[in-house]
């Protein structure tokens, strides 16, 4: 069934708002497994009805019976730290549900809340988004999903000028932490709960049985989050932007932007060149996500004192204690999902208190030396030797697997199954998009292809999973997109 913009009343502040058609439109890249999720039929590689190219472009609003009446919404948030406002979905225009999935044309134009910006996205980014969004899913991490990017040579003005494209998002739902907020910060009651009510309903169902759905919402959020966090850092993925509007509500992750993976393992590491105080580093993501989720909770902390005074007696100062041990559970949950997700990279099946300093030495000694982060996890669980910087730590971790009581093949073989060989790494999504900025499609489709299936070696050159080179180590990324 089309999206109706009436059958969310808890989204009050969206806009009704058409698509820009662009000239000329052509498929860049296609996910025929996202395209099963909408019950999209395909040849394999493109949707058989050619009508869909058009629908994905924002040239049309129908696809055979189906008519759909796209929107925009309004959220606000704290961008790198500072409250910033009202912002909203400033070129994500939500086309409708398909088959239960929302789905947005990300760079389809203006709409209400673009803030004088022209509503594009680049084909750069475009790329960069669709092949990450379909990586992170295959990794077995929380993710919004990527259908498709459509390509125009309309020209879009950047740091330089480039071409229009169109990336064709699809999740169970957008809703952020900056929804939560906007309603929050602006008194909106009757809104801010109906939007809360929503979750529970379609997407916390557990929370409905709870005396307090809205405190157990909360915290099932802030374990979501932590989790899937977690999750970023066993693989090495730095967001770049994790302000509160970039936070899911599902704990997905979401707004794929000046992201990137590691190469040699640095701590502090930041892919973004816009955060020139590295808020957003690698090994400030943890934390960064719980201060996310303290805004949260500031925006939703009438309803959760009103629901914990009327069911459980308790008077302001007793609320804000209940609400600060839900806010708890992230940290308890991270750090349990962190050492867990570590043990298991390592192939340790007991948990021992010395552990923590073996990983702990890990993260230093890799840092130290600049490790290749995928590449020596990975080679670990090969049973390659180790390079010679880790000496040391090897030997510790030699001594630590003499507690394990399993086969050694048995071991090696659970190891790979959590340690991927094959990483969106920058260079390799630069070197797919220099060739589409060609009109070559081949490398983002081959890309694709390798991403989706990143644990088994694959019949492609040994580059795919090799780090890049000494030249192409420092690619950054900024917000412009």
């Amino acid at each position: 069934m089309p999206f109706h913009l009436d059958s969310f009343h808890h989204l009050s502040q969206a806009e009704l708002v058409a698509p820009s058609p662009v000239s000329d439109p052509y498929w860049v890249g296609f996910s025929d497994k996202v395209a099963a999720l909408l019950n999209i039929d395909t040849n394999g590689s493109l949707p058989i009805d050619p009508q869909y190219l058009q629908l994905l472009a924002g040239n049309q609003l129908h696809i055979g019976q189906q008519t759909f009446q796209p929107y925009a919404t309004a959220y606000s948030g704290h961008q790198f730290g500072q409250w910033a406002g009202q912002l909203g979905d400033g070129r994500a225009i939500y086309l409708g549900d398909i088959n239960g999935y929302e789905v947005q044309l990300k760079g389809a134009g203006p709409t209400a809340y673009s803030r004088r910006g022209d509503g594009r996205a680049v084909l750069r980014s475009s790329i960069r988004e669709f092949l990450c969004s379909e990586a992170m899913h295959a990794l077995g991490i929380p993710t919004s999903r990527a259908l498709a990017v459509v390509g125009s040579d309309l020209p879009v003005f950047r740091e330089t000028r480039e071409t229009a494209a169109i990336c064709t998002r699809v999740a169970p739902s957008f809703l952020r932490i900056g929804h939560i907020e906007h309603y929050g910060h602006q008194d909106m009651q009757s809104e801010l709960e109906a939007t809360l009510e929503f979750l529970i309903q379609h997407h916390y169902p557990e929370c409905q049985n709870s005396p307090t759905p809205f405190l157990s919402l909360l915290e099932k959020i802030c374990i979501r989050v932590a989790n899937t966090t977690a999750q970023w850092q066993s693989v090495g993925f730095c967001h770049g932007v994790l302000n509160t509007d970039n936070t899911s509500l599902l704990g997905l992750t979401l707004d794929y932007g000046p992201f990137g993976f590691l190469d040699g393992f640095d701590i502090n590491h930041i892919c973004n060149h816009s955060d020139h105080a590295g808020r957003y580093a690698y090994h400030r993501q943890g934390e960064i996500l719980h201060w996310n989720l303290y805004c949260l909770a500031s925006a939703m902390l009438s309803p959760l004192q009103n629901e914990l005074a009327k069911t459980q007696q308790l008077n302001e100062s007793e609320a804000i204690e209940r609400i600060k041990t839900a806010l708890a559970s992230y940290n308890r949950q991270y750090t349990q999902q962190w050492q867990s997700i570590f043990r298991k990279k390592l192939g340790l099946r007991k948990e021992l208190p010395e552990d923590i300093e073996l990983l702990e030495k890990l993260m230093q000694t890799m840092h130290e030396h600049r490790i290749d982060f995928t590449q020596f996890f990975r080679g670990l669980s090969e049973g390659q030797s180790a390079p010679i910087e880790m000496a040391e730590w090897l030997k510790l971790y030699q001594d630590r697997l003499s507690v394990e009581d399993f086969c050694k093949d048995e071991r090696l073989q659970n190891m790979q199954s959590v340690n991927p060989k094959y990483i969106l790494r920058n260079h390799l999504a630069q070197h797919a998009i220099e060739m589409a900025q060609k009109k070559d499609f081949s490398e983002v489709a081959k890309l694709l292809k390798i991403l989706e299936n990143p644990i088994e070696t694959q019949n492609v050159s040994d580059e795919y999973a090799l780090p890049p080179s000494p030249d192409m180590e420092h690619i950054a990324f900024s917000c412009s997109s």
